[in-house]
């Protein structure tokens, strides 16, 4: 699927060592490499970061009210997160990408005021995750 102005797509991969247990976010990263300890990471291996993702779609995401929703793909399985855009988005980070349900900022920060966080996801999914040789499909659309 091509990106447009309100979507960006993005590639990443499973791991053997995600526990997708953290209460308030939910992470996506370039790294290749997960310990244990990295519980809101539910992809590995990502193919863009924050700093990556189309300048359009970064304008209108730091639009003040926009909605953000995030679909999570592995193998015919998927879960929905809805989440806030605001406007002092920084999109300078170039490894994570983190949607937070609290109102959190950081460099890292895609969105805030999710309706789910890494624990929420769907327990299914989560084992697909589990899989370091399942390509995992990330879909942001801003609504």
């Amino acid at each position: 699927m091509k990106n447009t102005n309100n979507q960006e797509v993005i590639h990443a991969y499973g791991h053997k060592n995600i526990l997708a247990t953290h209460k308030t976010t939910i992470e996506f990263t370039k790294d290749t490499h997960l310990t244990k300890n990295g519980t809101c990471i539910v992809a590995v291996a990502a193919d863009k970061s924050l700093a990556e993702l189309n300048d359009k779609f970064k304008k209108k995401l730091k639009k003040d009210g926009s909605k953000l929703t995030i679909i999570i793909e592995v193998n015919g399985l998927s879960d929905k997160i809805m989440a806030d855009g605001f406007p002092e988005v920084l999109f300078t980070n170039t490894k994570d990408m983190v949607i937070r349900k609290s109102e959190y900022i950081s460099d890292r920060t895609l969105a805030i005021r999710a309706n789910k966080a890494a624990c929420d996801l769907e327990s299914d999914l989560v084992n697909k995750l589990q899989n370091s040789k399942e390509r995992v499909k990330i879909t942001l659309i801003i609504n």
